[in-house]
């Protein structure tokens, strides 16, 4: 599968609130999701097999904290994401924007960081 969609699989009759199923290239996201967030491109304690057996669908690395650890030499080294977390379901990344503003008062960021992100 090449493309990402949505199905609707439920809707409440007295709101907007629906379930359904997220398809990605990595593999189906049931929805309402419970998502981890492995900041560091990790969650701290446990193995990804421990987190597929719990049942977790995907998970949620924050960009900015990946480029700092593990960093991109590295996860360029394991060929993506997916490889380096040893997860073959869906990740989803944020921008990285938020900590590159934020930080920008207390502590220089370079356009390298910024491009990256």
């Amino acid at each position: 599968m090449n493309a990402f969609n949505f199905t609707c699989t439920k809707n409440d009759k007295h709101s907007s609130a629906r379930t359904g199923v997220i398809h990605t290239p990595h593999g189906d996201i049931e929805t309402p999701a419970f998502v981890p967030v492995g900041t560091q491109a990790t969650v701290k304690s446990l193995t990804p097999e421990e987190i597929s057996n719990l049942g977790t669908q995907l998970f949620f690395v924050n960009t900015y904290h990946a480029y700092l650890r593990p960093g991109i030499d590295v996860i360029k080294k394991f060929k993506g994401l997916h490889n380096f977390m040893h997860w073959d379901k869906p990740l989803i990344t944020d921008s990285g924007g938020f900590q590159v503003f934020s930080l920008g008062r207390k502590k220089f960021v370079n356009i390298a960081i910024s491009e990256f992100l």
